[in-house]
């Protein structure tokens, strides 16, 4: 008995211990999720979503690197509220911590009515103004975003001295929109925060979260609604400019019920509608905000749909293409809308009036068309567009669509601009060896008259005018960087405004005009 008594306490002390060691591996390969609960979930949310910190998730965390996530894990982030923890965790920590983050969600919860209408803050120190508490020209302001530190600079657009500054939300993304008076302002952060600021008054006025990873927003031409372009969820949130809150979601699936992102959302005044970009499907939607949608005199594919709660104020017609098209350009007309392929190879023009593709686009080399510019070329107007697989910009008439000239670059670009007092179109190449060149092309001859440089060797990219186009405004987009002004006529530099890793750059009038 003694000796089976011994086996049997024997055998328990086994288990017990085999217990000990998955225990502890458990603990072990659970540390970066204990970590993050412990330092990080009071302010980016429990399950990595955000509160009144980023969401901790590789959708938003795409554009910083892991060793770079662990620094600030460690050494905190300046002119925010993210704290040090060196003193916390080891580098190892911070490192094993940086690599939890950026490892997908097991599941993304749904972001509906009441999360948004619950995420509202508002600024309890916001003042009304009757005017500004400034003497500058209000529509000849420009904002320029420094993505790292997350803040916005207000520009003088005469003087072309630095006015004020503001604490944004973490990683803006996409165009600011301005209110139709110039007043307000609206920033949209990759994790789907909406920020309004009064630029008369130089406060926020509050903010609110219309998905959890998001790509653009778009203004109502009347400046009443907001349209919120996600990829998480799967949806567009429509909220009021007035006081930020919740008016409609439409889930995106098309008609076969494949879910999908939007990847781009836009205005078009005429029809009083926002045009949606779908990642997924080979689909364009359109989104009626006004009060008399046009659901009469369209032909083909044409449907006003959406469900019964928002059908009357926001219903969408649906237009199905050949392909999936990616990135967009809608014309100055409103009619038509330019799409690269999913695939990068060439694109296709969609008659939005008739609802159907009505051309091809000879434009190989994924052509960034959401930067096109369009001018006057020889009596025909015409639209350009960078490449960014390919060392060119192509020119396409803008009746035929067809390619009329590609000029040959030092490189790929992303951003390209113009301005109707200008006789030149800039573009950068910001990719590649040559990533510190602007090329200054001329409208007519179709040539490039100047090659600039602002800094060698330093990312340098996105063009912007002043309101009268007197000057062009380029970002070298470095922590030591700054905004160089260019005399946009002689094209000599007049000034540097040094800033850090500055790049959107975002003219009130020359938005507004739009």
């Amino acid at each position: 008995m003694k000796v089976v008594h011994r086996i049997a306490r024997c055998g328990i002390e086994l288990i017990l211990l085999f217990a000990a060691v998955l225990v502890n591996f458990s603990t072990a390969m659970s540390e970066p999720a204990v970590h993050y609960q412990e330092y990080c979930a009071e302010c980016h949310g429990k399950q990595r979503l955000g509160i009144k910190g980023p969401a901790l998730i590789p959708q938003t965390l795409n554009r910083m690197g892991g060793p770079k996530i662990a620094e600030i894990i460690l050494n905190g982030r300046a002119a925010t509220e993210m704290p040090a923890f060196a003193d916390q965790l080891s580098p190892e920590d911070a490192k094993r911590l940086a690599a939890f983050l950026k490892t997908p969600l097991v599941k993304v919860p749904s972001w509906e009515q009441e999360q948004i209408q619950a995420s509202r803050t508002f600024n309890e120190d916001y003042k009304i103004v009757t005017a500004p508490v400034w003497a500058s020209d209000p529509m000849n302001l420009t904002l320029v975003v420094e993505t790292d530190v997350h803040h916005v600079n207000i520009l003088d657009g005469d003087t072309l001295e630095l006015m004020a500054r503001f604490a944004a939300p973490f990683a803006v993304h996409g165009a600011p929109k301005f209110s139709p008076d110039g007043r307000f302002v609206f920033i949209m952060s990759r994790d789907g925060w909406v920020q309004k600021y009064d630029l008369w008054a130089l406060q926020e006025v509050g903010r609110v979260r219309g998905g959890l990873n998001s790509r653009n927003i778009a203004l109502s031409h009347d400046g009443k609604w907001i349209a919120v372009a996600n990829y998480l969820p799967n949806t567009l949130t429509i909220l009021s400019a007035d006081d930020l809150s919740f008016a409609a979601i439409h889930e995106i699936m098309g008609k076969d019920k494949t879910p999908s992102r939007v990847s781009a959302v836009y205005t078009r005044p005429p029809s009083e509608s926002f045009i949606l970009a779908l990642k997924d499907v080979p689909e364009i939607w359109e989104v009626f905000y006004g009060t008399n949608p046009p659901f009469h005199g369209f032909v083909h594919d044409y449907r006003i749909e959406g469900p019964p709660e928002e059908a009357v104020r926001f219903p969408k017609r649906r237009i199905t293409i050949p392909d999936i098209l990616d990135d967009f350009y809608l014309d100055e007309t409103f009619e038509y809308v330019l799409g690269a392929s999913a695939g990068g190879d060439g694109g296709a023009v969609i008659d939005l009036v008739i609802g159907q593709m009505v051309a091809d686009l000879d434009l190989p080399g994924r052509p960034r068309l959401g930067s096109g510019v369009t001018w006057t070329h020889k009596g025909q107007r015409v639209i350009a567009t960078p490449h960014l697989k390919d060392r060119a910009i192509s020119v396409v008439d803008a009746k035929t669509w067809k390619t009329l000239n590609r000029i040959e670059t030092e490189g790929p670009g992303f951003f390209m601009r113009t301005h109707e007092n200008s006789p030149y179109i800039w573009v950068d190449v910001f990719f590649g060896p040559n990533k510190d060149v602007v090329h200054v092309i001329d409208k007519q001859s179709l040539k490039i008259v100047r090659t600039l440089r602002p800094k060698p060797g330093a990312t340098t990219g996105h063009i912007e005018f002043t309101g009268d186009g007197r000057y062009a405004l380029v970002s070298i987009w470095e922590e030591d960087g700054a905004v160089v002004i260019y005399d946009a006529n002689t094209l000599e530099e007049f000034k540097r405004l040094p800033m850090h890793k500055p790049l959107g750059k975002y003219n009130i009038g020359n938005k507004v005009r739009k």
